[in-house]
């Protein structure tokens, strides 16, 4: 299911250029093209499989974590929570907000919307006079696939 995306006043790169700037740092060769990868479509990656993406491009290992590290706190991507401890991003920039169900057998990540939440979570933040800014939501359990009975039955010699 794709959720869409939102209209951005600016480019993630041009957004993350301005980011560097605030540090003092520059945007090098290798940082516009791990942002222009990363941004290539909306999937969830880990950075071991962006690393083997760039693997032509000869951006080092370092320069991906350290530039993966610079995008989260510029706030145009963030971690979503795995049980296996594995970090896995996703685009949080021209993203709607959406939450996750996450299989705790196989770690399939499922994206939805539920208008119901954020509006409970507006009114529990009115109530106690809180200024909510965002939730993230991480509903953990077993996916359909992994719920399913096994297609064969295992062979008597292997229950013993």
């Amino acid at each position: 299911m794709s959720l869409g995306e939102v209209e951005v006043a600016v480019s993630p790169q041009e957004k993350f250029r301005e980011f560097l700037q605030t540090k003092g740092l520059r945007m090098t060769r290798e940082r516009v093209t791990i942002v222009e990868q990363v941004f290539s479509s909306h999937e969830h990656f880990e950075a071991e499989q962006l690393i083997q993406q760039l693997a032509d491009q000869n951006v080092s290992r370092s320069t991906v974590y350290r530039t993966l590290k610079h995008l989260e706190e510029a706030g145009l991507i963030r971690k979503v929570a795995r049980q296996d401890a594995r970090d896995v991003f996703e685009h949080d920039y021209g993203y709607p907000q959406h939450d996750h169900l996450i299989c705790k057998k196989c770690g399939e990540l499922i994206e939805f919307q539920q208008e119901l939440i954020a509006q409970v979570l507006d009114e529990v933040a009115r109530k106690h006079g809180f200024r909510m800014e965002g939730h993230r939501l991480e509903v953990y359990g077993m996916c359909d696939a992994c719920c399913r009975p096994p297609k064969t039955r295992p062979k008597k010699l292997n229950l013993l």
